[in-house]
């Protein structure tokens, strides 16, 4: 009987570990592509790279999302005094590992890629979403194409593979609290107030919005509101807030729940 106790206790522990090694790597891989990092590459994982190297002190260079002669070095660097074969190849190892360093680093806004970013590939620049550099038609005055850059990065990381209603509705949202006296006055100020949005918090802010991003946040700006005027949204599923669900819930689109 002791016996199969310990056997029990054993299992629970390892599978207890298990566990915890696989929420390590999805928090990893929602920080990074699945793309091997080498020297050449540009995009939003080499921006993402250079800015946890930097935070950590292994990179002094220039943030320029471009995997040159100084960011591998710095690779190197880490890769070594980590333990690990400095060989400056960012595969999924130094990835989890560089994920576990900085668990704490937030981005701020002037930390995001420029919209010629682009996603990482070995070689050549990265395109954005077409179109992007134009200001829509806009029922917002003094709206940069930075702001609409980072209202693509929030819809992307907050709702990729949501309807697009969904998509729109998460960036008017943002607009919706830029009117609201409650919170900050500028779309930056929204996106990156403390606590807002899971895709601050998570780093998917840093994710290259794709075209679908761009267009739901031109068409909020534009003034469509799938919302109807909503301040809030959550994924049930997901949720771990409890005040969240004392909103009042106005309307559910794809897995989103939409509140006052």
């Amino acid at each position: 009987m002791r016996y199969r106790l310990v056997i029990v206790s054993v299992c629970l522990v390892v599978g207890l570990l298990g566990l915890y090694s696989l929420e390590k790597v999805r928090h990893s891989e929602t920080t990074f592509s699945n793309t091997i990092l080498k020297q050449g590459a540009t995009g939003s994982d080499i921006y993402e790279l250079q800015y946890r190297l930097k935070h950590l002190g292994y990179y002094s260079g220039k943030v320029d999302g471009e995997f040159g002669q100084k960011t591998l070095d710095s690779v190197k660097w880490f890769q070594w005094k980590f333990g690990m074969k400095a060989d400056g190849v960012v595969g999924s190892k130094t990835k989890l590992k560089l994920w576990e360093a900085t668990k704490n680093y937030k981005p701020t806004a002037d930390e995001l890629p420029s919209s010629s970013g682009g996603t990482a590939n070995t070689g050549g620049s990265g395109g954005s979403a077409s179109g992007s550099s134009e200001l829509p038609a806009s029922n917002h005055a003094g709206v940069t194409e930075k702001d609409i850059k980072l209202m693509a990065n929030a819809v992307y990381g907050e709702s990729r593979g949501e309807p697009y209603e969904g998509q729109v509705a998460v960036a008017a949202v943002i607009l919706n609290r830029l009117r609201d006296s409650q919170f900050p006055n500028t779309i930056t100020g929204v996106i990156f107030q403390p606590g807002a949005f899971t895709a601050v918090a998570d780093g998917q802010i840093y994710l290259e919005p794709n075209e679908t991003a761009y267009k739901a946040a031109k068409d909020a700006l534009s003034g469509w509101d799938p919302s109807d005027g909503c301040l809030y949204y959550f994924n049930p599923d997901t949720a771990t807030s409890a005040w969240i669900w004392t909103r009042p819930q106005r309307k559910t689109i794809g897995k989103h729940i939409f509140c006052d």
